[in-house]
């Protein structure tokens, strides 16, 4: 059984577990499968607004696909709940990610 088998079975059982659906996104992520994966933190995102860590991964999975907009706009998202949250790891991560995004090349 694949690691992405493991996870969907393990999901049927807990369908709303924050780390299992993280873990499906990042698996479909290394397997190049962008939209699969795009699904899944947006998923996750709506049950799980304080799952810091998504903001991060959606924005860099969205700026991979070239939508620079829809990335600064979870990334100032995810920098509000980690200012919440004060999770000052995430929340430095995230300003650097926007800010890059914002002002590189």
């Amino acid at each position: 059984m694949s690691r992405i088998e493991q996870i969907k079975s393990f999901l049927t059982e807990s369908p709303e577990d924050a780390f299992l659906n993280y873990a499906l996104a990042t698996e479909l992520v290394g397997m190049g499968k962008d939209n699969e994966a795009e699904e899944c933190y947006r998923k996750l995102l709506a049950i799980h607004p304080n799952y810091i860590a998504t903001y991060y991964h959606l924005g860099k999975l969205l700026e991979r696909k070239l939508e620079k907009d829809a990335a600064m706009e979870i990334y100032r998202l995810g920098i509000t709940k980690a200012k919440e949250a004060k999770e000052q790891h995430s929340l430095s991560e995230l300003q650097s990610a926007l800010l890059e995004l914002e002002y590189g090349d």
